[in-house]
């Protein structure tokens, strides 16, 4: 091969492995010493060097500079050393030019080949390693490639990256040649090469779309402070404005929408509830729970919990579906969050003393104990006993003092066999996020309810029919009292 075409050979495959040339030249003269140590250097310490310039070779067998040989093939005296380079010290290394060598056979040429590309293959590698080491936290865009068990490997240009099943969206299907972007988790070293951990469940995914997105959160103007998601159904984003006069949620939103659109879109049509963030933090847990509108907020420090008050209409609107609003609130503001209607609050406040009315602080009286009355079973059994001549008159008292208690008894115990207590829910963590892998997708191909039973009308016994309508859960026509309709009748 002529020169020109070797160092040409050498241009080519630097673009084609996208290398240095530098690094192909360095693998070549490994290879090139590799190729004469296997012919007639075997002993000998081998260097090649290849002029960039021409495309000429050099050999030249290196020795070790020593006080005191042990291998005449690879070290020489210091004495001996000096008289070639005159500063040479113990340790260095003698190159001494080879002027009579030969060609490499076939069999060395194949050994040179093997190097070569074993060569190309780690300095590729490091070349990976060195552009996406340090890149953790950051954002790429790539396309899928093929699907190994649950992980999807995807292309990011210069390496293939791993999206692991757990950092896959369980909403999303992802097909060949699809393109999005994805989020750097880390980058390691494996022993097939650098390995690059991407994700689309992480919440600073979003934080790095509204930098690409949004200018003013790129020059700081505005400040994402806290971001909490379940990827593929809702995030919310807390957002300050560190300059005065400029609207940190307006800033986000963008013109008509267009900025926060573009997010939605690319995260697949996942919900984004941009927040104003507050200083003071029941403000901040007040926004939190957008859009349901706060009454009251009551914050304790030491036990890290807010008690929010909402109208007795929006206390569902302030729980969320399945409690995911609740649950995003608390992860967004960093506190636990116990939500109660206005009502119930009212109820609660209306037991409690008035420490201003010095008389609801006093202990109770003799006569406030003397009010306790005997119970509703106790009263007519004392009644018969006092007057037990006139019989016809108790009797009839008793039937109807009596009946009334007697009755309701297996009611009572039957609607608290059948339906047991509940455990009782009060912070928005305690809500359990469901699985949405078990539900079935909302569209025009899910089967309707067979269960579904309508208001239906009920003949009494002695009286008219009547229109029933069974609410769900709960069988108001066993619980009616006949009696009522004998009365009509």
């Amino acid at each position: 091969m002529a020169k020109n075409e070797f160092l040409s050979a050498i241009t080519q495959l630097a673009a084609e492995k996208n290398l240095p040339k530098e690094v192909v030249f360095e693998a070549v003269e490994a290879a090139l010493a590799s190729a004469h140590k296997r012919d007639e250097l075997a002993t000998k310490d081998v260097v090649v060097k290849i002029d960039e310039a021409t495309g000429g070779t050099r050999v030249f067998t290196r020795m070790t500079v020593v006080e005191e040989i042990e291998d005449e093939e690879t070290q020489i005296l210091l004495e001996d050393a000096r008289k070639e380079n005159a500063q040479a010290q113990l340790g260095d290394g003698i190159d001494t030019e080879v002027l009579d060598a030969k060609d490499s056979g076939r069999v060395a040429a194949q050994t040179a080949k093997q190097v070569v590309l074993q060569r190309l293959r780690e300095a590729e590698r490091e070349v990976v390693f060195d552009e996406y080491e340090g890149r953790d936290g950051d954002i790429v865009s790539g396309e899928m490639v093929r699907m190994e068990g649950r992980n999807v490997i995807v292309d990011i240009g210069k390496a293939e990256a791993l999206l692991p099943g757990s950092e896959q969206v369980r909403i999303e299907h992802y097909r060949s040649g699809q393109r999005l972007k994805y989020y750097i988790l880390e980058v390691y070293k494996a022993a097939k090469g650098p390995q690059v951990v991407v994700s689309r469940t992480h919440k600073n995914l979003i934080r790095r779309l509204f930098e690409i997105e949004v200018p003013e959160i790129f020059k700081g103007v505005v400040e994402i402070k806290a971001v909490s998601r379940e990827a593929g159904f809702r995030s919310k984003v807390a957002v300050w404005s560190t300059q005065e006069g400029v609207d940190p949620v307006g800033a986000c939103v963008g013109l008509r929408g267009i900025r926060i659109q573009n997010i939605v879109n690319e995260l697949n049509g996942e919900r984004i509830d941009i927040i104003l963030w507050d200083p003071e933090p029941g403000r901040f847990v007040a926004h939190a729970l957008s859009p349901a509108q706060v009454v009251h907020v009551e914050t304790d420090e030491e036990t890290n919990t807010a008690m929010v008050v909402v109208p007795d209409r929006q206390l569902s609107l302030a729980i969320g579906k399945e409690g995911q609003n609740a649950r995003l609130a608390a992860k967004l503001s960093g506190w636990r969050i116990d939500i109660k209607s206005q009502s119930a609050y009212e109820e609660v406040m209306d037991e409690l003393p008035d420490p201003s009315d010095p008389l609801s602080t006093m202990a109770p009286t003799q006569p406030a104990a003397a009010e306790e009355a005997p119970t509703p079973e106790e009263q007519p059994v004392a009644v018969a006993t006092e007057e037990p001549v006139v019989d016809g008159v108790v009797e009839e008292e008793k039937e109807e003092v009596v009946a009334p208690v007697e009755e309701p008894a297996p009611v009572v115990a039957e609607k608290s066999a059948a339906a047991p207590a509940e455990p009782k829910i009060r912070f928005a963590e305690e809500i359990l996020v469901p699985d949405r892998d078990a539900q079935e997708p909302e569209g025009k191909g899910r089967s309707r309810s067979k269960g579904k039973v309508k208001g239906k009308r009920a003949p009494s016994q002695d009286g008219p029919a009547t229109k029933v309508t069974r609410p769900a859960r709960e069988r108001v026509v066993v619980l009616e009292d006949e009696d009522e309709y004998l009365d009509d009748a």
